[in-house]
């Protein structure tokens, strides 16, 4: 794995999202994608892959509500393996399972989509090495071509049993509600760069990735936030190289007009769209 997510990069690093029953998606979580509780409470899980660093918080609110439809949030967050044989042995894990699933080659990467009971959007994708992405002109060239499952199998090590310890979370991918204002926000205030426009959406990025971050509107231009309490995506963070570059970020954003609130851990901003983003160190 390259060094796309680590310093001096800023990236995704941990995603939290609302569920309709914490025991029943813990169990998801665990059998299917291979996640493992770090901590738990009676309305929280944090989840791991190394037993220390989180990735994923499911949240139970007590007046939780379905999953809305055609509203900004979630698209889906992608969790990066290590290797393609990671890759290849999760294929063949979903498939012993029998657990329903999407496939993709973006031509940069290899990518599995599943959907978790609840409704949110999981990618799980293993990069090829960036010396074999093509770039024109500062974007990157991106596809959805098919999938080739039996090469991919032909990598696998063996058995299944759990996501390695060195996965990550690669990106994120947002529903929003406007594409101009949300540009503005990611490039002018959080100092993304826009590495690839497809579509409808926007593929944004720092130090070269393909991407950290998506953004459409393929859930409709005007798109509203959907309820704080409906399942879905509460907030995920963005991981900065050190307090200099925030505090940078925090000066662009509050020049844009955006709104930055001071918390305990880490400072807090909200998207054009109400997706909620922790700025943390």
């Amino acid at each position: 794995m390259e060094n796309f997510h680590q310093k001096p990069v800023t990236f995704v690093g941990e995603v939290s999202i609302n569920v309709l029953d914490l025991k029943n998606a813990i169990t998801f979580y665990q059998d299917i994608i291979g996640l493992q509780v770090l901590k738990q409470t009676e309305r929280q899980a944090v989840l791991t892959t190394d037993g220390k660093t989180p990735l994923l918080t499911l949240e139970h609110p007590a007046d939780v509500i379905p999953k809305e439809g055609r509203t900004a949030g979630l698209y889906h967050f992608a969790l990066l393996l290590p290797t393609r044989a990671a890759l290849s042995d999760f294929l063949r894990h979903l498939l012993q399972t029998k657990y329903p699933f999407g496939a993709a080659d973006h031509e940069v990467s290899e990518a599995l989509y599943i959907t978790d009971p609840d409704g949110n959007g999981i990618e799980v994708y293993s990069d090829r090495p960036s010396t074999d992405w093509r770039w024109t002109d500062g974007e990157v060239a991106m596809g959805t071509d098919p999938l080739d499952g039996n090469d991919l199998l032909e990598e696998s090590n063996g058995e299944w049993s759990a996501l390695p310890a060195g996965t990550l979370m690669g990106h994120i991918h947002l529903h929003v509600s406007d594409l101009r204002k949300t540009e503005e926000f990611y490039m002018q205030g959080l100092g993304f760069t826009v590495v690839n426009r497809y579509g409808g959406a926007l593929f944004t990025s720092t130090g070269g990735y393909h991407h950290h971050i998506g953004l459409n509107t393929w859930n409709g231009v005007g798109a509203p936030a959907p309820k704080e309490n409906s399942v879905g995506l509460n907030w995920y963070t963005l991981v900065f190289p050190d307090e200099e570059a925030r505090n940078k970020v925090m000066e662009q954003l509050k020049a844009i007009g955006a709104v930055v609130t001071g918390k305990e851990e880490f400072y807090s901003v909200k998207d054009p769209s109400g997706n909620e983003i922790h700025l943390v160190v």
